[in-house]
């Protein structure tokens, strides 16, 4: 055992709070499975528990195995990456299906493994290594926004681009850390405000465009535009189904909550497992379930603040903001959803909602900043054997 905590290196509190979440989502996941296990058509919840237990499992050995790579590699390998995430999101769009009427070209299907695969989590990532590479270079030059147009926003607008037809809840997502990212990075604040309004002028023709031809992408584009409508104007209609229930949930557990396994509104809730999980940990679990959980992942931000500013290099810094804030503002989203302050987005808990792509590409941001840290312990290990060295000496005996 000693062997195996000798081989983990990082920061320990990131380490605490993601072993904590995935511990903690176990339950939840269990309870929530009756829903899918009556409407699938399976009489046993305990194939989702254990479901969940590989996913989880894989997740930590992908997060293991990442944080053993030097993150100067990661580079390099984001360079690699883009435009292979490109073809994945193209192949994706290109073979997605219409699910009751709607566009559901999220998910890639992989025949040799009979599984799903959702594309646009693992560019989320691979584009946030790409843009914190990019700063990193330009850091402390002047910089133009002609010669980086091309290099840095040609790459995001692409993808983007390909993300946004199915999902334009992880497309607005991606565009708000890249802009927080790029300003963190010193990219000038009027070059920004371009970009934002580009971003604005496309979203804009895309509508345009959709409700011009709507037999090209079913349904999306009014999809979004009644949740926003429905959320700012408070109405009751059929779509704010989940949003009534999710609040009863809440209601429901008030401080102390109904207990492990005794939620009710985990029977009506279609997304009890994933994107409504908040409300029923807040059932089962009462307000003291919920404050934990929110306080985990503020103590996450905490700890990835504190790794960014120990970094070594600006690559080291960015590259843990980029992939470590997305992160901490997905679950602030879901929580957000939950409670009615903000509208349906479709987003999951990190490493607390079932789905094996959230869960693994959630891993990998995680493994990328362990990986930082790492480097920032193995300095100072070499630091203080070069101030003590009676200590090599004795080592060496």
């Amino acid at each position: 055992m000693q062997n195996i905590f000798k081989q983990i290196k990082g920061d320990k509190a990131i380490w605490a709070i993601v072993t904590l979440l995935a511990i903690f989502s176990f339950l939840p996941v269990y309870s929530s499975a009756s829903n899918l296990a009556y409407h699938g058509g399976n009489t046993s919840t305990f194939s989702f528990f254990i479901k969940h237990f590989m996913h989880l499992f894989l997740g930590f050995a992908i997060m293991f195995g990442v944080h053993k790579v030097p993150y100067k590699y990661f580079r390099g390998l984001s360079m690699v990456m883009v435009p292979i995430v490109f073809v994945l999101l193209l192949v994706t769009m290109l073979q997605g299906t219409t699910i009751e009427g709607a566009n559901a070209s999220r998910w890639i299907q992989i025949p040799i493994v009979n599984m799903s695969f959702q594309t646009s989590t693992l560019a989320a990532v691979v584009l946030m290594v790409y843009v914190a590479r990019y700063l990193s270079k330009i850091k402390d030059k002047e910089v133009s926004f002609k010669e980086s147009l091309l290099p840095l926003w040609g790459p995001v607008f692409l993808i983007l681009i390909l993300i946004l037809p199915a999902n334009f809840s992880t497309t607005a997502i991606m565009f708000t850390m890249i802009m927080m990212l790029a300003f963190i990075g010193g990219y000038p604040i009027k070059y920004l405000l371009v970009i934002v309004g580009t971003g604005l002028l496309a979203l804009t023709m895309f509508v345009l465009v959709a409700k011009a031809f709507p037999d090209a992408m079913p349904n999306r584009v009014d999809t979004w535009i009644n949740r926003i409508e429905n959320f700012s104007n408070g109405e009751d209609t059929e779509a704010d189904y989940q949003i009534e229930k999710a609040k009863i949930a809440i209601a429901t557990g008030e401080i102390k909550g109904l207990g492990p396994g005794k939620s009710i509104q985990k029977n009506f809730l279609p997304q009890s497992s994933s994107d409504f999980i908040f409300a029923i940990i807040i059932e089962e679990y009462g307000l003291i379930g919920g404050v934990f959980i929110l306080v985990l992942y503020l103590w996450f931000l905490f700890r990835i603040v504190v790794v960014s500013h120990k970094s070594d290099t600006i690559f080291g810094r960015l590259l843990v903001l980029g992939v470590g804030l997305p992160i901490v503002f997905q679950a602030l989203i879901n929580m957000a959803v939950a409670v009615e302050l903000f509208p349906v987005t479709g987003q999951t808990l990190p490493l607390i909602s079932s789905g094996g792509t959230s869960i693994w590409m959630t891993c990998l941001a995680i493994g990328i900043i362990l990986s930082v840290s790492a480097k920032r312990e193995e300095l100072k290990e070499q630091e203080d054997a070069e101030d003590n060295p009676l200590a090599i000496l004795s080592e060496a005996i």
